[in-house]
């Protein structure tokens, strides 16, 4: 049993190092997006 739990604590340990690599340390939410006022062509 004790041999399951060092392998699971291993899975764990590799599986945040994964996450922090692709997403960095800690998940941060996306900023929020901030609308562009576009001027629109004048009608002929």
């Amino acid at each position: 049993m004790d041999y399951i739990d060092q392998l699971l604590e291993k899975i764990r340990e590799w599986a945040r190092r994964i996450v922090e690599t692709l997403f960095g340390p800690e998940a941060e939410p996306e900023p929020e997006l901030i609308p562009i006022p576009v001027r629109e062509p004048r009608q002929r």
